[in-house]
């Protein structure tokens, strides 16, 4: 009868591949609830394609999503504020673009003050019940919900033909991501709140 002599250092393979792929199933069941709950959501592909590298922190929580969605919004307004704020610097800009910029701005900063008051409330939600979790939560969605009118305000300055141009195009392309992301947080908010 043959005797099996088995050392730890030969399971050390088997047992770093048990963890590797305990880990992928981990991601990947994580990746499956952020396409699943980004089909809820307006823009699915801009949802998943910007929540996909929170994967890990995210897990499989609607909370987390909610909360991860909200921050990764306001990163990109206050990454659109910087580049308005050095458009507004152009030489050479008209007084009309030059004020559609600055109002732009205003909007800019409106927007990411509420989806920072967003955030700290989302926080203060988790920590209560009933009709405390529903109060926090209403403020949240009327938070976002006024964001994202502020970032579609931003675009209203730079109707009509006269602004037509690279400025006009570039903020434009920027200030559509925003909202999109924008919306799809208000999206994965309201999923949240409905799951309380």
């Amino acid at each position: 009868m043959a005797t099996h002599n088995f050392s730890m250092f030969s399971l050390l393979p088997l047992l770093f591949s048990l963890m590797y792929f305990s880990g992928t199933a981990d991601s990947a069941a994580s990746g499956n609830f952020i396409r699943a709950s980004c089909k809820a959501t307006e823009y699915p592909a801009v949802c998943v394609q910007s929540l996909s590298a929170y994967a890990s922190a995210i897990q499989k929580s609607p909370r987390q999503l909610a909360l991860t969605a909200l921050s990764v919004s306001q990163a990109r307004v206050e990454s659109m504020m910087g580049f308005v704020a050095k458009l507004a610097k152009f030489k050479g800009l008209k007084a009309r673009e030059y004020g559609a910029i600055k109002d732009c701005m205003d909007e800019m900063g409106d927007s990411v003050d509420r989806i920072r008051k967003s955030v700290r409330e989302l926080n203060n939600a988790s920590k209560s019940k009933g009709k405390d979790f529903l109060w926090h939560m209403s403020n949240v969605e009327t938070w976002v919900s006024a964001a994202l009118t502020d970032e579609n305000t931003c675009m209203d300055g730079f109707s009509g033909r006269a602004l037509d141009g690279k400025i006009k195009s570039s903020i434009r392309a920027r200030v559509t991501n925003v909202a999109q992301v924008t919306s799809n947080a208000l999206a994965l908010v309201n999923q949240f709140a409905g799951k309380n």
